[in-house]
């Protein structure tokens, strides 16, 4: 999850040490990182492929939150919607992929035998982190820096939401949704998040003042990213989405904060951007 970290309670028998919890945090973090930043780097089919993937796990996770029961038919349609999106982002048939975007929804509601409004949510959420992931990283000239910069800030607004939580504490940023999470956590993430904009502007991604900005909005993004991932949760009564990622949690519980600075990066880019533009759009000021 993104920045708001929590400050760390002490363990219950049974309980997994905050300490030992950490190390696996880290280990996680130091494979998946390098690892990220490469498919970033090579663009093109794979990242699409990736990002295709980890959106119908997004949906898969959200899909098991909010059902009692499976909905076969539910997830079949939106499985194969986000294929056809990440297929026509591929090729480059925009016009199809925001078409499959469109009715899918539609089709879920339809189908769907209870909560139908949570099952379209869900599908809409993956749908719009597959799109706004594929869209920033398209631009060929900026479209990696686009996609590296919010992952960046992302990265640290949760490495300085834990320590500066688990170090400071206080008072609670929203105990109804997030019991743990602090202001302290807050405001440790955004200064990170700081300090990214200095390292770009020092390597040439941009001018200070805009990197400054962009830096701070997408901290507040992610952590109300998280917020809303934990909301969703608490309102069904689940912990962690899954357990895929050790010392994480699921793909919901990881990528809370990155989906809500990505789907914030590609429509301030699409808007001064356009649609084939979006990278620049967002970095170029």
């Amino acid at each position: 999850m993104s920045g708001v970290a929590p400050d760390i309670q002490p363990s219950m028998p049974g309980e997994a040490k905050p300490s030992s919890n950490l190390y696996v945090r880290v280990v996680a973090a130091l494979i998946l990182a390098p690892l990220t930043i490469m498919v970033v780097f090579t663009g093109g089919w794979l990242w699409i492929l990736l990002v295709t993937a980890v959106s119908i796990g997004l949906f898969y996770e959200w899909h098991a939150i909010v059902n009692t029961r499976r909905e076969p038919a539910v997830f079949a349609i939106g499985v194969i919607a986000l294929e056809l999106i990440g297929l026509a982002l591929w090729f480059g048939w925009t016009g199809v992929a925001f078409t499959a975007a469109v009715i899918a929804p539609s089709m879920i509601a339809f189908l769907a035998t209870e909560r139908r409004e949570w099952n379209v949510g869900g599908f809409l959420y993956a749908a719009a982190a597959l799109i706004a992931s594929v869209l920033v990283r398209l631009d060929p000239a900026n479209g990696f820096y686009a996609l590296v910069y919010p992952l960046l800030i992302v990265w640290v607004t949760d490495i300085g939401g834990y320590f500066a939580g688990r170090a400071f504490g206080g008072p609670k940023l929203a105990p109804r949704i997030s019991p743990k999470k602090t202001w302290a956590g807050a405001i440790g993430g955004v200064v990170l998040s700081i300090v990214i904009a200095l390292a770009a502007t020092a390597i040439g991604w941009g001018r200070f003042v805009p990197m400054l900005l962009i830096a701070i909005v997408l901290s507040i993004v992610s952590q109300f990213g998280d917020l809303f991932e934990s909301w969703v949760k608490r309102r069904f009564g689940v912990k962690d989405s899954s357990q895929i990622i050790p010392g994480h949690g699921g793909l919901l519980d990881r990528l809370d904060g990155f989906v809500a600075a990505i789907v914030f990066a590609a429509i301030f880019g699409f808007m001064r951007g356009g649609l084939d533009g979006a990278g620049r759009g967002f970095m170029i000021w």
